[in-house]
């Protein structure tokens, strides 16, 4: 979700799909959410009474001052589990909901990334193996840059949890499949916002720091707003997910 644009779009759609009985349960990635920056907790809070029932951050979840402290305020708000220890904020989140119980979750990958994150494989597995042992439906946000990385993940938790799907690169991919044992999984989701833009951002500065080198000045930019991601349907009771649909909702 990048900017304002990407805040609108989200709070438009996210009603939509609600009314017409699309989706039940609503994660939002917001860490560009402010000016393509890391959110404060006033934004943040602004989408989970817009729609969102649990918001993932990720690498630019410290952007904002204001959330290292607001993190801890908010339980449906969390950031990577495999961020470096002393970290505020917690990796996932257990919800309730009419059906049962939904765990969301969320990891960082390494590769192209900060060194300082822990392995998100073995953190994957004492989640699992721990606090998340009893749970049936999970879902996993892997955020990162190398494809061949989420999809790994993909593959080592397998029927371990119900989806797993990527962010970071802002494009979203078309490989959304059903693995073997029953985990629903998608490189990346997409993006939610300008579409008439590099990444959610002006094209021209962007191109000028390509063709130049010279630092530029990266605005959100405004045209063709458009809401990218996925609905997937899970079975509630044994964890194993049904299907997974990509959506591209243009404004």
């Amino acid at each position: 979700m990048v900017g304002k644009p990407g805040r609108n779009a989200f709070t438009q759609v996210a009603a939509q799909l609600r009314d017409e009985g699309r989706v039940d349960f609503i994660i939002a990635n917001a860490e560009n959410a402010a000016s393509g920056r890391g959110p404060t907790p006033e934004i943040a809070h602004a989408i989970l009474s817009a729609g969102a029932d649990v918001i993932i951050l990720g690498d630019h979840a410290w952007d904002s001052k204001e959330m290292v402290a607001g993190i801890d305020m908010e339980e449906r708000i969390i950031r990577p589990a495999n961020f470096p220890k002393g970290a505020p904020g917690k990796g996932w989140v257990r919800v309730d909901t009419p059906e049962g119980p939904l765990v969301v979750m969320q990891l960082v990958c390494r590769v192209f990334m900060q060194p300082s994150y822990d392995c998100p494989f073995q953190m994957a597995d004492r989640m699992l193996n721990g606090p998340l042992s009893s749970d049936k439906v999970i879902f996993l946000d892997f955020h990162g840059e190398a494809s061949s990385e989420r999809m790994a993940m993909g593959r080592f938790l397998d029927g371990r949890v119900s989806c797993v799907t990527g962010t970071h690169t802002h494009c979203q991919t078309s490989d959304n499949r059903i693995f073997p044992n029953g985990t629903a999984y998608m490189t990346d989701l997409g993006m939610t916002g300008p579409q008439d833009s590099v990444l959610g951002r002006e094209v021209e500065p962007v191109i000028k720091k390509f063709l130049t080198g010279v630092p530029q000045k990266f605005d959100v930019a405004k045209g063709d707003p458009t809401l990218e991601g996925a609905i997937v349907d899970v079975d509630m009771k044994t964890g194993k997910a049904n299907s997974i649909e990509r959506i591209r909702i243009a404004l």
